[in-house]
C-alpha cells in the first residue's frame, strides 16, 4: 500500500471512532443501562428515558494544542 493511500485511510480514523462511541452510547441505553456523561463541567448519569441525575462537579476542561506540553499544578 502506498503512503498516500495509507494517509487517506488514516484520515477516517477519527470519524470511525466517533461513530463507534455514538453506537456504544446508544446500545448501552437500549440495553436498559445508564451512561455517564460530562455536561458543562458536571458528571451526569443519563438514563434511557432521558432523565439525568447529577453525580458531581468536575474541574473545567483544558484545551490543549496538539504537540504541546501542559504543566498542571
Amino acid at each position: 500500500m502506498k503512503d498516500a493511500e495509507l494517509d487517506n485511510l488514516e484520515a477516517f480514523i477519527p470519524l470511525l471512532a466517533k461513530g463507534a462511541m455514538q453506537k456504544a452510547y446508544l446500545d448501552t441505553l437500549a440495553s436498559g443501562d445508564s451512561v455517564l456523561e460530562v455536561i458543562n463541567d458536571t458528571i451526569y448519569e443519563i438514563f434511557a428515558d432521558g432523565t439525568k441525575r447529577k453525580i458531581k462537579d468536575v474541574a473545567p476542561s483544558l484545551h490543549v494544542e496538539i504537540n504541546s506540553k501542559v504543566l498542571l499544578k
